[in-house]
């Protein structure tokens, strides 16, 4: 399978828990294709907004603002687009955490400040879209190693799971599949891994859909 020719910039996306990481480094070592992760160990305030949001909210987005304002710039500056690239997150989708956790002010700030810094970056020439229940986000999060992670309120998780839901339910800039993951697993099934290569090659339309049991 040639995806190079039909799809060079690769976005996987999804919230805490859907595995989105994961497949996009899968992804990207199946076709010899350079990453564009977030990093999160990377932000010193994210334990501390998981323990006091109202605290830490503006300063944790401001610093993913930053940190991913920064990766996007230098991929539209670089060759990276000789080949594939696989992402693991979009810009676009920044808002939807300041939008969730700032106070009004602060949201007036950040706006501010996301229209000053967001580089002219390509749009993806595919988007994967990773949607899971609320319930098996909540338990797969629990079960993770990163111990600030096992802070976060269920019902914080449970609010971030809708919110990227009605984003993508509208979302029409990119060529968009949306992959259930509730009995998928990409990282010890070989079969369930070409059944999305072989769905994603398969895609004709501008938005579909790909389930599994």
């Amino acid at each position: 399978m040639n995806l190079a020719a039909k799809y060079r910039y690769i976005v996987v996306e999804g919230p805490i828990g859907s595995g989105k990481t994961t497949l996009a480094r899968r992804l990207a070592a199946h076709f010899g294709a350079a990453t564009l992760l977030e990093d999160p160990d990377a932000n010193p305030f994210l334990p501390g907004f998981y323990r006091d949001p109202a605290r830490n909210a503006l300063q944790v987005q401001l610093f993913f603002l930053f940190q991913r304002a920064n990766q996007v710039r230098d991929l539209v500056q670089s060759d990276l687009f000789r080949g594939i690239t696989v992402a693991d997150f979009m810009l676009e989708k920044d808002p939807l955490f300041a939008r969730m956790n700032l106070k009004d002010d602060e949201l007036a700030l950040y706006r501010q400040i996301y229209d000053h810094l967001k580089p002219q970056a390509p749009q993806p020439d595919l988007v994967i879209y990773l949607q899971a229940g609320a319930e098996t986000l909540v338990d797969r999060v629990r079960r993770r190693a990163t111990s600030y992670e096992k802070t976060i309120p269920d019902d914080y998780l449970l609010r971030l799971a809708d919110t990227y839901a009605r984003f993508f339910h509208h979302y029409d800039s990119a060529p968009l599949l949306i992959v259930n993951v509730e009995h998928l697993n990409f990282v010890d099934s070989a079969a369930d891994f070409d059944l999305l290569l072989r769905r994603i090659n398969g895609m004709r339309g501008p938005r579909e859909f790909f389930s599994q049991g």
